[in-house]
């Protein structure tokens, strides 16, 4: 479908790519991956013709429509239905053509609105809004009256009712909540033509593509599979290269050690000569190289509160006179919860986090929090609250007054910021690098709960897997917020769902949610669309035998979740073990009665944790046969 031959791209001083080839095949889901910053939006532009390349150097079937999401749709004052709908050029040209077309060209233009299923088009344009979030009252509703957020995903059900040959997507779950980027997910699992997308969201990589096409070094390299298979064979691939290069040192070694040894003899000059040219003509061995990811900071408080930290009874909030947004609220958190927060856009998720973090009062009913407790919150907001002029070091100025510049220095360096990012205007750094620091800043203090919404949202992969280890090293409590369906699932230990004006616990993992999100969106579409879709489905179901991948990898995920609760809960508890050890502590009844109790609940959540893990363990040894 897409070629790209010998591609090289040299602007703003710096060579984006070196001689890169790659072709795409037609129909397939290509994940691009590659470091913040390697030129994967780069290529993007140079696809579209944004930025200049040879036809020689990329090329395209001339036929072959192209679509991508470029910017947020303007506010206009069409509908979102009338705005989706313009995007099938073809349909909407002949739709408007019959205003004005001869008695002898209607016949024409009806046979093709027929052939091309147009009666169908807003059934399918209400089901793609729907599932990206929108309510079926919306779809009536002017484009002027939604922000750039909801805007953006107008764009993107757009780009995936008009079908493009060639369809382009960049970071597409970034706007949307973690419902919006399941639906999205099942939704590219079944488009019908070939589509490259930029996205660090694991899940989606895993579970929609079915390539991944590296970026690196200026080199485009193509691989079949999702992200966990792209990480297993770059990783071998790595370890060959290791021991290639290791053999050709050695050979290097020998070769000069003989010439140097011989060469000063006459009788052998032409044996040193040789070995000599055969040093000069060998090619070194390229080796993958790793950039360095730094870790993140969370400090874990330095000593833990007694439970609950958190014990909300019959509570109601909302903003000052208005009606609560949130119900009959009874829940309660201790110091080694993991809650994973769930919900659509609009359900109360970011409302019941400032509720928690202090910065909302509720209006009736009960709500205990130990008052030596400290929160550490971060959203999205503060990254568009930074001032452009502002530098990281004039931040932690702020932050840390009295302490010395070196110091300061030092901590930034920590947080992944060297020397020369210290003094750059937040303007010129990176959304990963606002969001890095950010994170840790808010976490500094050592906190003894962390607050996290959307925090992975300017984060490449390896970043995000940085973020996982230091949420499992620390040692508060967490309630994250997320698209990022992975991080969900390795981190939290407990979901609660905000629905129906109201926050619940939620009984079911993250399958049984995503299958709940997914049935959600359908029913919400008109049945005679669901059943039509269901229909073209059935002949491809029938013909195709189901992949064990798709029942395989969930497992796996699964099981590295569980392990995570395994690891946590085993080092909490020898941590416990250690304090009823000590002799003194027995001065204290109470603080021993206390422990003992955190204890017993120590072992039990252990022994959930293990039944889950040895359970999920054996489903993947029966699935994988």
């Amino acid at each position: 479908m897409l070629q790209i031959k010998d591609l090289t791209f040299i602007a703003w001083g710096r060579k984006f790519f070196d001689h890169a080839s790659v072709s795409l095949p037609p129909g397939a889901k290509v994940g691009l991956i590659g470091r913040n910053g390697v030129g994967k939006s780069t290529l993007f532009k140079l696809i579209l013709g944004q930025l200049q390349a040879s036809e020689d150097e990329i090329s395209l079937p001339k036929s072959a429509r192209i679509g991508s999401v470029d910017q947020e749709h303007p506010a206009t004052p069409f509908t979102l239905l009338e705005t989706v709908l313009e995007a099938d050029e073809e349909r909407h040209k002949l739709l408007t053509s019959l205003d004005t077309a001869e008695p002898e060209d209607m016949g024409e233009i009806w046979a093709r609105l027929i052939e091309i299923d147009a009666d169908a088009a807003p059934a399918k344009a209400s089901e793609i809004l729907v599932g990206l979030g929108f309510s079926q009252e919306d779809l009536a509703r002017p484009m002027a009256e939604f922000s750039g957020g909801w805007r953006m995903r107008v764009a993107l059900a757009a780009a995936l009712f008009a079908e493009p040959d060639m369809l382009l997507l960049d970071e597409p779950t970034n706007y949307l909540d973690l419902e919006g980027a399941l639906w999205l997910e099942a939704r590219l699992q079944k488009y019908p033509h070939t589509a490259l997308i930029v996205s660090h969201d694991r899940e989606l990589l895993n579970n929609s593509c079915t390539h991944m096409l590296h970026l690196a070094g200026g080199k485009l390299e193509l691989y079949t599979g999702g992200y966990d298979d792209f990480e297993g064979r770059r990783a071998g691939k790595a370890r060959l290269q290791l021991a290639a290069k290791a053999k050709q040192d050695a050979e290097r070694a020998h070769l000069q050690a003989f010439a140097d040894r011989i060469k000063a003899k006459a009788s052998k000059a032409a044996q040193a000569q040789s070995r000599m040219k055969r040093l000069a003509k060998m090619q070194p061995v390229a080796t993958t190289i790793e950039e360095r990811v730094a870790p993140f900071t969370l400090p874990s408080p330095p000593r833990p509160l007694a439970p609950p930290l958190i014990r909300l009874e019959h509570a109601y909030v909302g903003y000052e006179a208005e009606r609560p947004i949130l119900k009959n609220l009874n829940l309660r958190m201790d110091l080694d919860d993991r809650i994973g927060l769930l919900g659509v856009n609009g359900a109360g998720k970011s409302t019941f986090a400032k509720m928690i973090a202090g910065a909302l009062k509720i209006q009736s009913g009960e709500l205990h929090r130990d008052r030596k407790m400290k929160v550490g919150w971060f959203h999205q907001h503060q990254i568009e609250a930074m001032d452009p002029d502002d530098t990281p070091l004039e931040i932690i100025r702020r932050a840390l007054p009295d302490a010395s510049e070196s110091s300061r220095r030092s901590k930034l360096a920590q947080f992944g910021l060297g020397f020369e990012k210290q003094e750059t205007t937040v303007a010129n750094l990176s959304g990963g690098e606002r969001a890095r620091l950010l994170l840790n800043m808010v976490a500094m203090d050592a906190p003894h709960m962390l607050i996290l919404d959307e925090p992975t949202n300017h984060l490449d992969i390896d970043s995000r897997r940085a973020l996982l280890d230091a949420l499992n090293d620390y040692e508060g409590a967490v309630i994250l917020i997320t698209h990022d369906r992975s991080l969900m699932e390795l981190v939290a230990d407990r979901l609660w769902l905000a629905a129906d004006g109201t926050v619940k616990p939620f009984d079911g993992d993250m399958d049984e949610y995503a299958k709940f999100v997914l049935d959600r969106a359908k029913q919400s579409v008109k049945p005679s669309q669901v059943a039509r879709e269901e229909a073209k489905a059935a002949p491809a179901a029938a013909a195709t035998p189901a992949k064990k991948t798709v029942a395989i990898e969930p497992l796996k995920r699964k099981i590295e979740a569980a392990e995570q609760v395994v690891t946590r809960t085993t080092r909490q508890l020898g941590e416990l073990e250690a304090q009823l050890a000590d002799p003194q502590l027995y001065k204290n009844p109470a603080k021993v009665a206390e422990l003992t109790k955190r204890l017993d609940a120590a072992k039990t959540k252990l022994t959930d944790a293990e039944a889950t893990w040895m359970g999920l363990a054996e489903e993947l040894a029966e699935a994988q046969g």
